[in-house]
């Protein structure tokens, strides 16, 4: 793990009636390719009691895989970059925090879709 933001309280949007989400951004490193470190992510959630119940429902944990490397993927089973990363305030401002030098590959500079954001949510 190269890097670890702060927490951010984020009230979730659309979908049932649920509790505020905790986001955060971590940064790391792997030879995985990216469905396999996806697969190892899905075991994580799984291990923390996470089930697939509703989509967009509660949950108690929910790992995302942003970006990977150079790597653009419209798979059914991986989309990478995250296809809504770049309108989502819970993912830029963590990451930024982070890096505010990343880029996301396929809209641009993080910094930049931040500042370009609502303030909220």
């Amino acid at each position: 793990m190269q890097a670890v933001s702060s927490y951010y309280t984020t009230a979730p949007v659309g979908g049932p009636q649920q509790p505020d989400y905790v986001n955060a951004v971590c940064i790391v490193e792997s030879e995985l390719p990216a469905l396999d470190l996806l697969s190892v992510m899905h075991g994580i959630e799984k291990t923390l009691g996470r089930q697939r119940n509703e989509r967009w429902g509660p949950r108690t944990i929910d790992l995302d895989l942003i970006q990977y490397g150079s790597i653009i993927s419209h798979s059914e089973e991986l989309e990478l970059p995250h296809p809504r990363a770049h309108e989502r305030r819970f993912v830029l401002e963590p990451w930024c925090e982070v890096d505010p030098a990343a880029i996301l590959l396929t809209h641009g500079p993080i910094k930049q879709l931040l500042a370009q954001l609502p303030d909220r949510p």
